[in-house]
């Protein structure tokens, strides 16, 4: 299909049973469900060979679900490095947003020097070390945006941010602290439009209003399915309007982001359910 870029779970150790990537143990190791150093460079080297970029995904805001036993955690295992303990309830709260958890899981405090500055740190070494050509970031909004425009630059690599909103007015100013978000209102207009059926017009009006909240729309990441949400084939039976809403994301103004399955029609729901295996 000439795809010319892999974008790859978290590689970094996690608590079991979160293989995903998501639960950050020891981030100075990697996950061994998925192999070995000498293999995710071997990977990294394969790919780049056929002339494809890697793109790792990343987490910059929690840990893994270890309560308050912060000494599970490595090297951030002290208190001070996570704010206290609070859950997000409110998300029109973007205090709450920053500064509680999401699941339950330690929320990091990237105002402490010590956290921040060994994110960065991590986050070029990691890049420098396997090679990666870009970086997907997980949960920005709850994150401060200035810490985002630090940590795009420590990268010094492309940046793809997910930030889980319909909202271009609210999505639109993280992309002046990283080189992209996921175009996530585009997201809901295209199940509107392909699997609700409404007006095409949904389409331009949608682009039109991201304008003037965007500085690259070009540059955001234009998606059907992916490891967050439910897949279309759940949503909405129809095969036909699914391919059609593949081919407009493939074609469409942004970088198109093709989920893996849904060469096969997958029709998963919520999260773990949109997560099957591949074979």
């Amino acid at each position: 299909m000439g795809f010319d870029a892999i974008w790859i779970s978290p590689v970094v150790d996690n608590m079991e049973p979160g293989y995903h990537g998501y639960w950050a143990r020891n981030w100075e190791k990697r996950n061994d469900h998925f192999g070995s150093d000498d293999d995710l460079k071997a990977l990294v080297e394969a790919a780049h060979a056929k002339d494809m970029y890697v793109m790792v995904d990343v987490v910059a805001n929690h840990v893994a679900p270890i309560g308050e036993d912060y000494s599970q955690i490595y090297p951030l295992n002290h208190s001070e490095h996570y704010h206290n303990k609070c859950d997000i309830v409110d998300w029109s709260n973007q205090g709450q947003v920053e500064n509680c958890r999401l699941a339950d899981l330690p929320d990091l405090a990237q105002e402490n020097d010590y956290v921040r500055g060994y994110l960065k740190d991590w986050i070029k070494n990691l890049v420098n070390d396997f090679g990666f050509d870009g970086i997907r970031i997980d949960t920005i909004p709850e994150v401060p945006k200035d810490f985002w425009a630090e940590y795009g630059e420590a990268s010094g690599v492309f940046q793809m941010g997910e930030c889980f909103n319909g909202d271009p007015a609210y999505v639109g100013p993280y992309q002046d602290s990283l080189t992209a978000l996921f175009n996530y209102p585009m997201y809901y207009t295209i199940k509107d439009v392909f699997g609700s059926k409404k007006s095409m017009n949904n389409i331009k009006n949608r682009y039109q209003e991201e304008e003037s909240h965007f500085k690259d729309i070009d540059a955001l990441g234009i998606f059907v399915d992916n490891h967050d949400n439910a897949r279309f084939l759940n949503q909405f039976n129809d095969k036909n309007m699914f391919a059609s809403a593949l081919w407009f994301a493939m074609t469409a103004r942004g970088i198109p982001f093709y989920y893996y399955g849904s060469e096969q029609a997958y029709a998963g729901s919520n999260d773990p359910n949109n997560r099957e295996s591949l074979w």
